[in-house]
């Protein structure tokens, strides 16, 4: 096999399941999208999702080398968590809790409100 974890590639759907979508990745290459894989919500019908024939860009995310499976991904081909930058961490929030703070003792503490 000279498929990789983390790559992304391009495959043809050719079957699908209540379980799942089987895509061909070669003539020889077959890989499953899990339902949980499909999208980030819930999935009621994977209809709504794909068909049979169709051209599909999936992530590879895990390869069992003993039982040549390919687990594949179509939720994680467009939103890579793995290069995720926040060099600001928790500073944006620290800015809004100050404000949010001010704004409840004016509310909370106003003689209006005794």
């Amino acid at each position: 096999m000279n498929w990789k974890e983390g790559a992304v590639v391009t495959g043809i759907v050719t079957g699908i399941q209540p379980y799942g979508i089987f895509v061909s990745l070669d003539e020889r290459t077959q890989g499953l999208i899990h339902i949980s894989e499909i999208t980030d919500g819930y999935v009621k019908n994977i209809y709504d999702y794909v068909n049979v024939g169709e051209s599909v860009r999936v992530k590879i995310i895990a390869i069992d080398e003993k039982t040549k499976r390919i687990s594949l991904s179509l939720r994680d081909v467009d939103h890579d968590t793995t290069h995720i930058e926040t060099p600001l961490g928790f500073q944006p929030l620290k800015i809004q809790l100050e404000k949010w703070i001010a704004e409840a003792k004016k509310k909370y503490n106003s003689p209006s409100d005794r």
